[in-house]
C-alpha cells in the first residue's frame, strides 16, 4: 500500500511538472516580454505584394503590417519589432510611446534575440519637445460690433 501511494504522489508531482513547463514554454513570449519606453525612431507600414484573388482572411492581417524603432529613454538602446496592430498607424516619429515587446523564444535559432507583436500602451508627447512647443498667453479680444 505504500508502494502505491509513493507511486501516485510521483505521478502527481510529475504531472504537475509537465503542467507547468508547458505553461512556461506556451506563454515564454508574454512572460519574457520587454517593456520598452522612448522616442519612436521610425514607424514603418510594410508592404506585402497581394495578388488579388487572394482570400480575405489569410491576407487580412499581413496588410497592417508595421516595422517598429524605438530608442530607449534609459540606454539610448534602440529596439526593433514588427507588429501587426493597427494603432501603430496613428504613430509619428519624434512623439514618445511605451511599448511591449515580445522576444522570440530561445529554441527559435534564426529569431533568438530579436522581438515581435509590439503593442504601445501609452503614445505622448516626448518631454523636451513639449517644453519647446510654445502655448500663447494672450486671450483674443472679443469682436466690436460696429453700427
Amino acid at each position: 500500500m505504500v508502494t502505491i501511494w509513493k507511486f501516485t504522489k510521483f505521478v502527481f508531482i510529475l504531472i504537475i511538472l509537465v503542467a507547468l513547463t508547458w505553461v512556461v514554454l506556451a506563454n515564454y513570449s508574454v512572460i519574457f516580454s520587454k517593456t520598452v519606453v522612448g522616442e519612436v525612431i521610425s514607424v514603418e507600414k510594410v508592404e506585402v505584394p497581394v495578388a488579388l484573388m487572394a482570400r480575405a482572411d489569410s491576407v487580412t492581417s499581413k496588410v497592417f503590417t508595421f516595422a517598429v524603432a524605438i530608442r530607449e529613454e534609459k540606454t539610448g538602446e534602440i529596439f526593433t519589432s514588427i507588429s501587426e496592430e493597427r494603432q501603430w498607424a496613428v504613430v509619428q516619429p519624434g512623439q514618445c510611446a511605451e511599448a511591449i515587446y515580445l522576444p522570440y523564444p530561445p529554441w527559435d535559432l534564426t529569431k533568438r534575440g530579436t522581438f515581435f507583436g509590439a503593442r504601445y500602451t501609452r503614445l505622448y508627447d516626448c518631454p523636451a519637445k513639449a517644453q519647446s512647443i510654445e502655448v500663447p498667453t494672450t486671450t483674443p479680444t472679443p469682436a466690436v460690433e460696429t453700427k
